[in-house]
């Protein structure tokens, strides 16, 4: 999914970015408030954004969470996002309801349902749709992005697509997505030590899991309000664990749960993220955006940097005006 924001904030993000003095730092679990973020189009779809935010910027090299739904939807088009171009970052696309159609100028064309990740290394450059089929009456899902590390970012850019078994643990039921967990390992490519499932568990039901005690570890809930390391977190929020525990328990409480558990070691590089794009300065975030004007909207190259969408009814999405400041750190 593209960030439609008309006018998106400029970041430049460090591992750590946490905000120390906001900080309760005698909790284990850092807890971050989702702010709902109205998307641009026809349609202006609100998503619950729990990460980037002042608080904190990366859990891991994840860089961007967005929960959306569920939503009543009606056919084809529902979720229309046109071609739009991302650099230095990978996508992760999520379901718990519905089903997107993905095209990208790599030449990927694939469906995404319940249980499925799609996953999308950007590298150097790619454009891709995302439009939600017929068969769609509701949209429910997470998007997250992933940063690259200076040695990977500008690879290539191609797709994968995996279904993760299911497997039990104690009370609860896991879907490996990304990463290895529990024995479990996805067979997406990574470029960093990472770790991305869906957690689910009934009504009273809790979990203990080993986990890789370098990682940070983030839990994104969609229903219930679980305990992470005893610390409530309610729904629709991210609970943040910091590196060193070498296991995560997860009680339900009253309420089914369902959660993403996220997870990587820290990426411990500066990054620039504006709009779609991941960068290092400012210049280079001036250079993508020049680029993707004068190559796709303007239509100067065909098989630049990004490339083209193959069969997507409309025109490629325009980027947004840069700020009349150098994109620098918030304050």
């Amino acid at each position: 999914m593209s960030n439609l924001e008309k006018d998106p904030s400029e970041l430049l993000v460090a591992e750590p970015a946490i905000d120390e003095s906001a900080a309760d730092l005698a909790s284990p679990v850092e807890l971050l408030e989702p702010r709902e973020v109205p998307l641009g189009g026809p349609r202006a779809m609100t998503v619950r954004r729990t990460l980037p935010q002042k608080k904190r910027s990366l859990v891991g090299a994840w860089c961007f969470v967005d929960s959306y739904g569920p939503t009543p939807v009606t056919g084809r088009g529902a979720m229309n996002v046109p071609p739009h171009p991302h650099t230095g970052l990978q996508t992760v696309s999520w379901l718990y309801a519905g089903e997107i159609e993905h095209r990208d100028s790599a030449g990927s064309l694939a469906l995404i349902e319940p249980g499925q990740v799609n996953l999308m290394t950007a590298g150097a450059g790619i454009q891709h749709s995302e439009v939600s089929t017929e068969a769609t009456s509701e949209l429910h899902g997470v998007q997250l992005w992933l940063a690259l590390p200076d040695r990977s970012r500008h690879v290539a850019p191609f797709f994968e697509h995996y279904v993760p078994p299911v497997i039990r643990h104690g009370d609860a039921t896991l879907r490996v997505f990304l990463g290895s967990l529990l024995g479990q390992s996805s067979t997406v490519t990574t470029f960093t030590r990472l770790l991305g499932a869906q957690l689910d568990l009934p009504a009273g039901g809790s979990v203990t899991i080993p986990v890789d005690p370098g990682f940070e570890h983030g839990l994104v809930v969609d229903a219930g309000t679980p305990r992470l390391q005893g610390v409530e977190v309610l729904a629709t929020h991210l609970g943040v664990v910091p590196a060193g525990p070498e296991t995560l328990t997860v009680e339900a409480g009253d309420a089914p749960l369902r959660a993403l558990l996220i997870g990587g070691e820290p990426l411990g590089e500066r990054i620039v993220m504006w709009w779609n794009f991941v960068g290092r300065s400012h210049d280079e975030i001036v250079a993508f955006r020049e680029k993707w004007q004068a190559e796709v909207i303007a239509g100067a190259e065909a098989n630049g940097r990004f490339g083209h969408v193959d069969g997507y009814p409309g025109q490629a999405l325009p980027a947004p005006e840069l700020p009349n400041v150098r994109l620098r750190p918030r304050d």
